[in-house]
């Protein structure tokens, strides 16, 4: 397992990764995932994790809790030192950098989630919390599932909702979890039994 980084987030002050496939049976990995995240850097034991129950929510989080935030797909926050984790194994792994509020903020975007546009309610999370404007925001999309393994292109759905949105600065990585099972997991291709990755971004001061 190696944690991937993302050009356009490699900017002065954050700290980001994301987990891929790793050699270690499924129930090792999160302690896995847990120490590859602590040995880059993150200091795990505040980390905040989404439930992630497949919808379109969106909080901001004040302080590093370790637990996970229910009924939310999306979090957002301001605090440095404050890891905020998204999981996913297909579906879409979003990241949001606000360069002037020194704001950020992550989601999981999967199939009802781009359906209920939780770009947008990210977005608006971060305007009414820290007053973020979008086009003073960078958004991020890593490796998810896309056609022909998919029926529906969301990677394309999401970056439509961003220049919907007024992001002018919108990253895909191209990559498709499901066309390279060798270095990610697919839950899809995999029929519900494999692991997750982990996207884990950070302010660091």
């Amino acid at each position: 397992m190696e944690l991937e980084t993302f050009s356009a987030l490699q900017l002065p002050g954050l700290r980001h990764g994301f987990s891929t496939r790793s050699q270690v049976p499924l129930e090792k990995l999160d302690a896995e995932l847990q120490a590859a995240f602590i040995a880059a850097g993150f200091p795990m034991e505040d980390a905040v994790h989404a439930e992630q129950v497949h919808g379109n929510r969106a909080q901001a989080v004040y302080v590093p809790l370790g637990i996970r935030v229910p009924d939310v797909d999306a979090m957002a926050t301001s605090v440095p030192r404050l890891p905020l984790v998204v999981r996913v194994a297909d579906c879409g792994p979003l990241f949001f950098f606000d360069s002037v509020q020194r704001v950020i903020a992550v989601a999981h975007s999967g199939r009802r989630g781009t359906e209920g546009n939780i770009v947008q309610a990210t977005l608006d999370c971060m305007k009414e919390t820290y007053d973020s404007r979008p086009e003073n925001v960078i958004v991020q999309l890593g490796p998810c599932i896309r056609p022909p393994h998919y029926e529906v292109d969301f990677a394309a759905e999401i970056a439509r909702q961003a220049r919907a949105g007024g992001i002018a600065q919108f990253h895909d990585s191209g990559a498709c979890t499901a066309s390279n099972l060798a270095r990610y997991y697919s839950y899809r291709a995999e029929k519900g039994k494999t692991g997750r990755m982990w996207g884990v971004f950070m302010i660091e001061e």
